[in-house]
Parts: C-alpha cells; sequence; structure tokens
C-alpha cells in the first residue's frame, strides 16, 4: 500500500462538486467495451480515446496546479481501457494532493488483476463502480464480487451506482454481501440513479412522468465543470453537452491551458448561467416571458435550462437586458450566501 489516504464518501463528494471551484471531471475516453444498450453517452468499443497524449499530459498538469481544486473526478467511457492515460493521470492528480474519485464498469476485473490497476485503485480516494441487468451482460456476478474485493483491497471506499429498480438494488445487495459478508456497509454504500433517456437510453427506458417548471430549484452542478481528452470544456455534466449535441453555447475546444482557463472562467462568470446557479430554474418561470414553462412539464432540469436559452435568444436585446438583470440578483444572492 502507499501512505495513508483519506477515504472520501458519497455526500463529501456531492458537495464537492456542488461547490464552485473545488472539482471538476475530466473526461477520459469515449470508449468502452462494455456496450450497454442504456449507455447515455453513446460509447462503444471503438470510440475516439486520446490520441494527443502531449496535449492530454498538459490538462493534466494545468488541473494539478489549480489550488483551490479539492476534488477530481475521472470518468468516460471506461477510463480502465484508457491505461497510458489513467495512469498519468492518477499518479500525477495524486501527487499533487488532490482527492480523486474514479467511474468504473468494473469490466477490468474479468481477467487476471494487473499490478498496474491495482496501482491506481491504491492512489484514488473513491471508486463509483456501476452496475445493472445491462452491464452484466458484459460483467458478470463474478466480475462484480471481484472488482469490489479487489477495490476494497486496496483501502478505497466503493460507491455501487445503480439504477433504482427494486429489483435491480436488491441483487445489488446480495453480490455485495457475497462479497464482504453482512458488514458490507463498512466498505461500500449504495447510490440510486434514475434511468436517463439520453444517447442509446432513448429506445430503452420509458417516458417518466416530469415536473413543472416552476417547480425546478437552482442547477448546483453548474459548480464542477467537465473538460475531456481531447481539449474540449464544458460548463457542466449533461450528456449532450459533452457528446456535442447542438450544445455548442455550453462547451468550447481548448488549444491550450490558457483557453481552458478562459473558458472555464467564462463559464464561471456567464450571467445566464449564472442566474441558473443562483436563483433557479424555477424561479425565472414566474418572468414576463417566461411564464408558459412554469406549468409545462420536463422530464430534467437540463430540459428546462435548454429551453429557457432558446427562449433567451429568441428575445434578443430584451433578452439580454433580463439576463443582466438576473445576473444582478445572482450576485446579490452568492454574496448573501457567502457574507
Amino acid at each position: 500500500m502507499l501512505k495513508s489516504k483519506r477515504t472520501l464518501k458519497f455526500d463529501e463528494i456531492h458537495l464537492a462538486r456542488q461547490t464552485p471551484g473545488r472539482s471538476l471531471l475530466l473526461f477520459m475516453t469515449d470508449r468502452c467495451p462494455v456496450g450497454c444498450s442504456h449507455c447515455s453517452v453513446d460509447s462503444r468499443p471503438n470510440s475516439p480515446t486520446i490520441s494527443d497524449f502531449s496535449q492530454f499530459e498538459g490538462i493534466v498538469k494545468w488541473i494539478c496546479r489549480q489550488s483551490y481544486l479539492t476534488t477530481v473526478g475521472i470518468t468516460g467511457g471506461e477510463p480502465f481501457v484508457e491505461r497510458r492515460g489513467l495512469t498519468l493521470a492518477v499518479a500525477n492528480i495524486a501527487h499533487a494532493g488532490k482527492d480523486i474519485v474514479l467511474y468504473t464498469s468494473g469490466i477490468w476485473a474479468k481477467a487476471k488483476l494487473s499490478q498496474w490497476i491495482k496501482e491506481v485503485l491504491q492512489q484514488v480516494n473513491c471508486v463509483f463502480l456501476s452496475t445493472d441487468s445491462f452491464h452484466s451482460k458484459t460483467v458478470d456476478d463474478e466480475s462484480f464480487v471481484k472488482a469490489a474485493q479487489a477495490i476494497a483491497a486496496e483501502g478505497t471506499w466503493l460507491v455501487i451506482q445503480v439504477l433504482a429498480f427494486p429489483e435491480t438494488v436488491r441483487k445489488v445487495r446480495r453480490l455485495l454481501e457475497k462479497a464482504f459478508g453482512g458488514e458490507y456497509s463498512n466498505y461500500a454504500e449504495l447510490n440510486l440513479v434514475q434511468p436517463l433517456r439520453i444517447g442509446r437510453g432513448v429506445s430503452v427506458f420509458d417516458e417518466r412522468p416530469g415536473k413543472l417548471g416552476q417547480d425546478f430549484g437552482r442547477c448546483s452542478l453548474l459548480a464542477s465543470p467537465v473538460i475531456r481528452y481531447d481539449g474540449v470544456v464544458s460548463a457542466c455534466c449533461n450528456e449532450h453537452v459533452i457528446m456535442d449535441r447542438n450544445e455548442q453555447k455550453l462547451r468550447r475546444l481548448c488549444h491550450s491551458n490558457q483557453d481552458i482557463e478562459q473558458s472555464i472562467l467564462d463559464f464561471k462568470t456567464d450571467p445566464l448561467l449564472q442566474a441558473f446557479a443562483h436563483i433557479g430554474l424555477g424561479n425565472i418561470t414566474g418572468l414576463p416571458g417566461f411564464t408558459d414553462l412554469a406549468n409545462q412539464e420536463f422530464p430534467n432540469i437540463c430540459s428546462l435550462c435548454k429551453s429557457i436559452r432558446q427562449r433567451m435568444s429568441e428575445m434578443g436585446d430584451s433578452g439580454n437586458d433580463l439576463v443582466s438583470i438576473l445576473n444582478f440578483i445572482a450576485l446579490e444572492d452568492n454574496y448573501e450566501n457567502n457574507h
């Protein structure tokens, strides 16, 4: 084992992601061999991955230099298919004193555990291990148990990310008991997630009941930007934004670390995004020009976000004036919350 590290659990990770400047997500690769039919980012075995390692190393070094940054999530795709990039990122980010949260399917546990995988697990503070009936076609129960045990063996906290279907949750609890006995809560916790009708998930999951626009609150995840392996910076973790599905205003292709820094600053100070983060989207639906959105159903906050941004664009100069007013209110709200 390496020197002792602190355990990072779900609530602390969630808090870091909601605090501006504290966290970001490094999107390691698009590639994934699992082939889940519900994949929200449409990752495939032949999807793109790191091609310019000089650029990627520069991104990692920039991340390491951010003094206020405490927590870095590493995701994809499946990060473990990108050995060179993953080992480089984990070693440097851990050396810089940042907490690392790693997201994986555990497919690497199907074969004999390589030493480099153990070393990666030793250096991270938490692993989100995803499983459900879609994963199990490639990552069987035995592989899941082996992955969970391998993570815990390196003193790393485990968050099992699972779709919130009762039978799936019951099965996961049985597998955790098989891995750790009745005291599995000493090693792992569950994070139940709702199915996403995004990417390949559109053709798998039924439409879920929506929520009225006026009932949505603030978008806290605007505090945690996403940097892709190819230099694309996104304002948030929405899958459509990360995968470039007609969301150009929320993503930038960066060619240097200066570009990355400027892009993140621009997103952080964007008047409308500040309003979403501090005033809340539901409150905006009460303003003239948006009241029809208040009683309209939206499947998630991202859909309402897109509708409001589109409406702002259609309003022209009056929309810009409204954004300025919202930004002033957001700044006042942010000041009061921090003093």
